[in-house]
């Protein structure tokens, strides 16, 4: 890689990596990422470039806590252990878009809106509200939280 060349990551601090690895790879379409090539799993990895054992200690490495486009398409996805809570509202969050945009009919996107989200809650995601402006507007989204309370909207 150059050093013009650039990739993205995104982070998402929280207290169960693995339980957010399965959440978000089934809401993204992604996959939790496979330990490098010529390691059997990401402990080996970790171990492999000397990740001291009282750190390993607690699961870490067991199982991915990262997840990819299998199309390679979109970022990584990496979920870091964070002692600290989440306490206030994201000042980042995610749109999964699937309705379209606005060349497709209102009632169309609500339905592919409303088809998404109940694909979410039933992964354990909750619904906070839902945004349906058709006067003017033309918007329709509703806003999640993921299984720690990370928002995010299907639009």
């Amino acid at each position: 890689m150059t050093a013009t060349e650039m990739t993205l990551q995104l982070t998402i601090d929280c207290a169960d990596p693995r339980r957010l690895v399965l959440f978000w790879a089934e809401a993204l379409r992604y996959v939790p990422e496979p330990p490098p090539e010529g390691h059997a799993s990401w402990q080996e990895y970790w171990r492999a470039l000397g990740v001291p054992e009282d750190e390993l200690a607690d699961g870490a490495g067991e199982l991915p806590e990262s997840i990819v486009d299998p199309k390679g398409l979109g970022p990584r996805v990496w979920f870091q252990a964070v002692p600290e809570p989440k306490t206030t509202k994201n000042r980042l969050h995610l749109d999964l878009k699937v309705g379209g945009g606005r060349t497709v009919p209102l009632l169309e996107r609500r339905d592919r809106v409303d088809s998404e989200v109940t694909r979410l809650t039933a992964l354990g995601a909750s619904v906070l509200y839902t945004m349906d402006e058709p006067d003017g507007m033309d918007y329709y989204a509703v806003v999640l939280r993921d299984p720690e309370g990370n928002e995010f909207c299907v639009v």
